[in-house]
């Protein structure tokens, strides 16, 4: 039984970054940034840092379900963020979880493949499943280029075509993210109208768990109540600003976003 509250609650399904830089822990941070609560529901433990990805465990399915049951009946959701998936096991449980909540409950899917050291985060088999079982369900999808090329099995889409191609899969609302695109710009589109939202691009900052910042902080605003709109415009802000006062010196590889301003108070 959930108690009256005035602090939003978001619901991050995501996989643990041992490196602190994105998952669960890069959620957490973007939650707190936007003034919300974050809790979590954890679907694999990584044993991560800066350079790269030296083992994935997964989490049993049932208590991937219960960490989302037990948030719920008591915190309440007031948003969900769902991240790493991993294998198709875990798509059947998050979406099974997913239907456990309340209707209405928006859902903000970043579809995580690839860790930004390069190591796959998704096996192939899964894709078919979040295409599947995640997106249908999605409010609003935040793939970068790659990630949206894939799941629209067409290499040589881009911008308001890709977009639609995505969208196509089931969700309400895709954002295609620009820091992977030749000119910096998130591509919105709800099946009717595209809109671009324009940002500076940062080559000198640091981008780990610059996806898992945009779309946890896409989250905590819908969870605010905000529109999709307002959301995407606020997350591309946020991200762009964490990217840009990264921690490049944390790490021998890309170093991690800054979301709450830690290295100003240096």
């Amino acid at each position: 039984m959930t108690t009256a509250r005035t602090i939003p609650v978001v619901l991050t399904i995501a996989g643990s970054d041992s490196g602190g830089g994105a998952g669960i822990q890069a959620d957490l941070k973007a939650f707190a940034a936007a003034g919300t609560h974050g809790t979590t529901a954890i679907t694999a433990i990584t044993a991560q840092n800066t350079v790269g990805v030296r083992a994935i465990a997964p989490i049993a399915p049932d208590i991937i379900r219960a960490q989302v049951s037990a948030v719920a009946e008591d915190l309440g959701v007031d948003a969900v963020k769902i991240g790493m998936l991993g294998d198709v096991a875990t798509v059947q449980a998050v979406a099974a979880a997913l239907d456990d909540l309340p209707a209405g409950v928006p859902v903000v899917h970043d579809p995580v493949m690839v860790a930004e050291s390069g190591a796959r985060l998704l096996e192939r088999a899964a894709m078919r499943a979040v295409i599947d079982e995640i997106l249908p369900r999605a409010t609003v999808v935040t793939p970068n280029l790659p990630e949206a090329r894939a799941l629209a099995e067409d290499e040589t889409l881009d911008g308001e075509a890709l977009a639609r191609a995505v969208h196509a899969l089931g969700p309400q609302w895709v954002v295609v993210t620009g820091g992977h695109r030749e000119q910096a710009t998130d591509v919105l589109f709800d099946g009717d109208a595209i809109t671009t939202l324009p940002g500076e691009r940062h080559p000198d900052g640091a981008a780990h768990g610059s996806g898992c910042t945009h779309s946890s902080t896409l989250a905590a605003h819908l969870a605010r109540g905000a529109d999709v709109p307002t959301a995407a415009r606020i997350a591309r802000s946020v991200t762009g600003d964490a990217v840009r006062d990264g921690l490049r010196d944390l790490g021998a590889g890309a170093g991690p976003v800054d979301v709450l301003g830690v290295g100003r108070r240096e």
